[in-house]
């Protein structure tokens, strides 16, 4: 498959090294020489320094038989130009991030009347993303399946949970969860765990089930289930408005401290339920002044990543509130992992799954397709949901037949609406759309969990 990416910044770079590893015929357009430099170390791609936005430029990069192209840039107006002479030019399907929350209720006549594939909000989705966590606290991420039917839930093993010696099979024994045990994370080690894996304290487990199946299992254990009541946001940017407004809908008090007066006044406007205060997020004083200590959720979504991954660690000290970190560059997460600040949000890796989520769906030509797409355990597992369009070789067969591959399970089976966590005598079949926990990268259909 041929795809153009314009803008090689932090979400354009990181798209590219996941495209790469899809087998991908890459091409890269970016103003500045210096990063299609820096990126042409780590990615095998035709690189063109120059205007994506122009013919002459997207000519030379073959968008006459490209299949996608994709636009990242910092500018949104630019991104939308790009998609439509790409349109006129050739005949490829077009994606473009679209920011400003101007657009963000036009984006449905945009792509309608521009014929734009896909539009992708980086800032959108990770205040959704956010907001999900903050509706389950205990979690420390929160990935939705089956239009929010079906959740993967992370959570920290403590010891006040009583799992640490006890394996899975145990434990499904002793709470009948109905929920499944799908990735863990033990020592850096990653794994897809059976009913022998034994937990531990302090391992990183991801179960699947429905919401309520999950809170009850939760409730057993002594995890928090009910969402927070309050939240003090640092930083008044597009995350944090998207946010704010998302918790407000969810009867959430909402505190928001920003540096800049003239955002502060527009923030007001916006969200006139809540409280605005013109300040600096890291002034201590300030933010043991504005209730620190009372708040049940911080979330740091300051423009720069040190000063989010010092906020969380300095209210670890006078608060039990639940911590959300905005960060920006990738480089440096197994490093967070260790500093225990909460959880993480990496809006470039949410864009980047969204997008890989469609090319693997257009790749796709068996008869099923990609729909959901998630990058778990810093990126060395996947959680992708199927919809089965017709018959194969995994359709009406009991799921213990299947010579499935190793390190994969079939997590979550979602038929008419009707959630199973699926048994060895369950089987797929056509029209269901089928949730699957592997460390196999690059599944495009689903007669790929089987061994060849």
């Amino acid at each position: 498959m041929k795809i153009i990416i314009i803008g090689c910044g932090k979400v354009g770079s990181t798209l590219a090294r996941q495209l790469q590893e899809e087998d991908s015929d890459l091409t890269l357009i970016d103003t500045s020489e210096a990063k299609l430099n820096e990126l042409s170390d780590d990615v095998d791609a035709m690189a063109i320094v120059g205007n994506g936005a122009s013919i002459n430029t997207l000519m030379e990069a073959g968008v006459e038989s490209a299949d996608i192209l994709i636009a990242v840039t910092d500018s949104d107006e630019l991104n939308l130009l790009c998609c439509l002479i790409a349109q006129k030019a050739g005949k490829c399907q077009t994606i473009a991030r679209v920011r400003n929350p101007v657009y963000s209720k036009e984006i449905g006549f945009v792509k309608e009347r521009l014929g734009i594939s896909m539009i992708i909000n980086p800032e959108y989705t990770a205040a959704m993303e956010a907001s999900r966590i903050l509706r389950l606290p205990s979690a420390m991420k929160v990935d939705t399946f089956a239009r929010g039917h079906v959740e993967m839930v992370k959570f920290k093993v403590l010891p006040d949970y009583g799992l640490s010696g006890l394996s899975v099979s145990r434990i499904n024994e002793k709470y009948h969860p109905d929920v499944l045990f799908c990735a863990a994370e033990s020592q850096g080690a990653v794994s897809i765990p059976d009913g022998s894996y034994v937990v531990q304290d302090g391992d990183f487990l991801s179960i699947m089930g429905t919401p309520r199946n999950i809170g009850s299992f939760f409730k057993k254990i002594g995890l928090k289930t009910n969402q927070v009541k309050n939240a003090l946001l640092i930083g008044g940017g597009t995350i944090s408005y998207y946010l704010a407004k998302a918790l407000l809908e969810m009867k959430i008090d909402v505190k928001i401290i920003e540096k800049d007066q003239k955002r502060c006044e527009v923030l007001s406007e916006l969200l006139p339920e809540a409280i605005i205060i013109n300040g600096d997020g890291t002034d201590r004083s300030l933010l043991l002044e504005e209730g620190l200590r009372q708040t049940e959720a911080l979330v740091a979504l300051t423009n720069m990543d040190e000063e989010n991954v010092f906020l969380s660690l300095s209210a670890k000290k006078f608060s039990n509130a639940k911590l959300i970190a905005k960060i920006n560059r990738l480089t440096f997460d197994d490093v967070l992992e260790d500093l225990d600040i909460g959880s993480v949000i990496y809006p470039k890796y949410i864009t980047a799954d969204s997008i890989l989520q469609y090319v693997r769906a257009m790749q796709n030509s068996i008869g099923s397709n990609v729909e959901t797409l998630y990058h778990l355990l810093d990126s060395r597992a996947e959680a992708l949901e199927f919809r089965i369009r017709e018959a194969s070789r995994v359709v009406g067969i009991p799921l213990s037949e299947l010579n499935t591959k190793d390190n994969l399970l079939v997590g979550c089976i979602n038929r008419n609406g009707e959630i199973r966590i699926p048994r060895g005598q369950d089987s797929i079949q056509v029209g269901d759309t089928v949730i699957i926990v592997t460390t196999h990268k690059g599944l495009r259909d689903i007669t790929d969990i089987l061994e060849r």
